[in-house]
């Protein structure tokens, strides 16, 4: 395939074109939500990932060059990580390791890593919305108030708090995929 074969996706960036800062704020909260669904402890789901990014610095030069090859390596790192907690915490019978794979859990697995890139897309699309917007908007779809609780919090109308959050959801429409934006009114 030629370079300008190539189609321009973002994920596809390389580490040279992807500074480990961009790495870390686009990856950071969909893999701190995947790690939470695992261990359940935000706390711990952080430290998780935090330490999967050591170890993917640490290892870097064995990584392939490009992000989707990257996220793998964190995602894999951090599930891990979590299954190795679990067993940790656990009475574990001696030769649990010993058995092949169940590919229920696989499946579920699969899909808390798509649930968790998805959500990654939200964040990042939050995030990149004007202040007030933006605000009000993590409040409503992250923490899920309701508006009359953002407008008394944030000492505006509830009037204001809707139109804010109709402004938001008409630049989310075009900043997610269709898919995540569904997710997004469904939250």
């Amino acid at each position: 395939m030629n370079q300008s074969d190539k189609p321009d996706n973002s994920e596809r960036d390389t580490p040279s074109e992807v500074s480990f800062e961009t790495l870390f704020s686009r990856s950071y909260a969909g893999l701190v939500y995947f790690s939470f669904q695992i261990t359940g402890d935000k706390q711990e789901a952080e430290d998780i990932v935090q330490d999967a990014f050591v170890s993917y610095w640490n290892r870097r030069d064995e990584v392939a060059a490009d992000l989707p090859a990257i996220k793998g390596f964190l995602y894999a790192t951090v599930r891990n990580a979590c299954l190795n907690l679990h067993k940790h915490q656990k009475v574990i019978r001696k030769f649990q390791d010993q058995l092949p794979a169940d590919p229920v859990e696989d499946r579920i697995m699969e899909n808390e890593i798509i649930r968790a890139e998805v959500l990654s897309e939200i964040h990042n699309a939050i995030e990149s919305l004007p202040p007030g917007c933006r605000q009000i908007s993590r409040m409503s779809y992250l923490d899920g108030k309701k508006n009359n609780e953002i407008a008394e919090e944030l000492g505006v109308s509830v009037n204001t708090v809707k139109t804010q959050k109709q402004r938001a959801m008409q630049l989310l429409r075009q900043k997610l995929t269709a898919e995540s934006f569904i997710f997004l009114m469904l939250l």
